[in-house]
C-alpha cells in the first residue's frame, strides 16, 4: 500500500514538473485571459468538469470574471450566457468529448479565443484551439492506470499557472484579493491592521518622566499588558508586563517603583503600518517572540496592536 501511494504521488509530481516545458503556451493563455473584456468560460465533463470548476473559482477569487459552463447544459439553452468578449478554456483529456466537439464549433462560430487543455494534440479540441496546453500522454497514476488522477491534477496545475500569471501581470495585492474574500479564515487572515488596532484613548501611554508605578497604573487601566512611552508624539519605547516583573525582581535597585520608566523599557519597539494585514503582524510577532506592535504611519503613532486582538478575531 505504501509503495502504491508513493508511486502515485511521485508520478503526479513529476508530470506536473514536466508542464514547465510549455512556458510559451502558458504565457499566451495568461495574456488571453488577463486581457479578456468579458468572462472566462471554463468547461469540461466528468473529472475534467471538476477541474474546470476549480479553475473558474480561482479566477473569480482574484477578480477575473469567470464561470463554469457544463457542456450538456450549454447545448440545451445555457449557451446564451456567452458573449463575443469572452474567452474559453476547454478541458478534455481525450479531446474528442462529443458534447465539447459541438460546443467548440459554437465557440468558433462566435469568434471566441479557445484555450484547450488536452492530452491529444491531434484531437478535434486541439486542432480548434488558439492555445494548446498539452496534458501528459501517458497512463494515469492509479494502480489501474485509468482513473482520472494525474490528468486532473495537471489540468488544475495549468489553471493555477494561468491564475498566478494574471496575479503578476495585473499587480494584484493581498488587499485586492481580500476584497473577494471578506469571510472565512482566509478573509480574517487578510484583515487590515487598521480594522483591529486600538486607537486614541485606547492606546496605553505614559511620558518618559513617568515612574514605573505610573506605568503599572496605565497598564492596569488599559488592560493591554503594555504601555507605550511617548512625549509630544515621539515614541521613546515600550514597557510590557514582563519588563515590570523583571524590574521588581532586581536586587540592585532599592525601590524600582520610584524609578523612571525608561530605565526598564525597551527602546525602538517593533512597528507596523495600518495598511498591512493581520497575517504580516503575526509573522513579525512570531519572528521576534513579542505580543504587541506599535502601529505607525508617516512616522506618527496611530494605533497599537496586541496578539489578543488577533486571537479574538480568530485569525489564527
Amino acid at each position: 500500500m505504501r509503495e502504491i501511494i508513493k508511486k502515485l504521488l511521485a508520478h503526479e509530481s513529476q508530470n506536473i514538473a514536466n508542464l514547465a516545458g510549455q512556458e510559451e503556451q502558458i504565457f499566451k493563455a495568461i495574456e488571453i485571459c488577463a486581457n479578456c473584456r468579458g468572462r472566462v468560460i471554463v468547461t469540461g465533463i466528468g473529472k475534467s468538469g471538476i477541474a474546470a470548476r476549480k479553475i473558474a473559482g480561482s479566477l473569480t477569487s482574484i477578480g477575473v470574471p469567470a464561470i463554469f459552463l457544463h457542456p450538456t447544459e450549454a447545448l440545451h439553452g445555457e449557451l446564451g450566457v456567452i458573449s463575443q468578449d469572452d474567452v474559453v478554456i476547454c478541458i478534455s483529456k481525450s479531446g474528442f468529448t462529443p458534447e465539447l466537439e459541438i460546443l467548440v464549433s459554437e465557440f468558433k462560430r462566435c469568434g471566441l479565443p479557445i484555450i484547450a487543455i488536452t492530452a491529444d494534440g491531434n484531437s478535434t479540441l486541439a486542432k480548434n484551439a488558439d492555445v494548446l496546453l498539452k496534458l501528459p500522454a501517458i497512463s494515469e497514476g492509479d494502480p489501474l492506470g485509468i482513473i482520472p488522477t494525474t490528468s486532473v491534477v495537471c489540468s488544475i496545475a495549468f489553471g493555477d499557472a494561468i491564475v498566478s500569471g494574471i496575479v503578476y501581470l495585473k499587480g494584484i495585492t493581498k488587499e485586492k484579493f481580500r476584497a473577494h474574500h471578506p469571510g472565512g479564515m482566509l478573509g480574517r487572515r487578510l484583515t487590515k491592521i487598521s480594522d483591529i488596532m486600538h486607537t486614541g484613548d485606547e492606546i496605553p501611554v505614559v511620558s518618559p518622566n513617568a515612574t514605573l508605578k505610573d506605568a503599572i497604573v496605565e497598564i492596569t487601566r488599559k488592560k493591554l499588558g503594555t504601555t507605550l512611552i511617548m512625549d509630544g508624539g515621539n515614541l521613546f519605547g515600550i514597557l510590557t508586563d514582563g519588563d515590570v516583573r523583571r524590574a521588581i525582581q532586581r536586587d540592585d535597585i532599592e525601590n524600582p517603583l520610584a524609578e523612571k520608566v525608561m530605565k526598564f523599557a525597551t527602546p525602538n519597539p517593533k512597528t507596523i503600518s495600518p495598511d498591512n494585514i493581520a497575517e504580516e503582524a503575526l509573522n513579525i510577532m512570531e519572528k521576534y517572540k513579542i505580543t504587541s506592535l506599535v502601529v505607525v504611519k508617516d512616522n506618527k503613532v496611530v494605533g497599537f496592536l496586541h496578539m489578543h486582538d488577533i486571537l479574538q478575531r480568530k485569525i489564527v
